[in-house]
């Protein structure tokens, strides 16, 4: 699958380079669109301080236009369910569509209940039970960097870079020597010669 799109949630605080590398290479390598949307319409401040204008409002995003759904990371996580977001995981999750979280936004999907039956990593082994009593997938967790299984991809928040190759695991299966040059790149930073 290539040229498809990809949705990802802004919101103030975000952390906007956890995201930054996967959406780069989703639309210059793998030709995606990328479209931003929000709780409200106003301009979004990240955690570095980039001014983002939503695309779209959560209520306008239709998983059957879409491709993947982008969490990123962010304090505002750990403040406790954001419903409307959980409401849309659970729509990408029906439809088949990966659900891609790093950081604190691995709250996001173990409140929607993916964590309970998904192998996944977060912040640390008591990080999501911390911020999500009903979580359920404790001998799920594992201490790696970034976890793909079937369409659930979670990565903890030093993993930007595992988290995008996973991302395109998801999204490009067809794509395998493009996934692996991309690893190659920024686990050595430099291109062979």
């Amino acid at each position: 699958m290539a040229g498809g799109t990809a949705y990802v949630f802004v919101f103030d605080g975000f952390a906007d380079w956890e995201p930054a590398s996967a959406l780069a290479e989703l639309r210059r390598t793998f030709g995606y669109s990328v479209k931003t949307f929000a709780l409200a319409t106003n301009t979004i401040v990240s955690m570095g301080g980039l001014k983002v204008t939503p695309d779209l409002l959560w209520a306008e995003v239709r998983p059957e236009l879409a491709d993947i759904l982008v969490l990123p990371g962010g304090d505002m996580w750990m403040g406790g369910e954001i419903e409307k977001i959980t409401r849309l995981i659970e729509a990408f999750h029906q439809a088949s569509l990966p659900v891609a979280a790093i950081c604190a936004a691995t709250l996001s999907q173990a409140h929607a209940g993916l964590l309970d039956d998904h192998r996944h990593t977060s912040n640390g082994d008591g990080f999501i039970a911390k911020y999500v009593p009903a979580y359920r997938g404790h001998d799920l967790y594992e201490k790696v960097p970034a976890v793909k299984d079937r369409n659930v991809i979670t990565a903890n928040g030093l993993a930007p870079f595992a988290f995008a190759a996973q991302i395109f695991r998801a999204v490009a299966p067809d794509r395998p020597d493009d996934i692996a040059t991309y690893e190659a790149l920024y686990s050595r930073g430099m291109l062979d010669e």
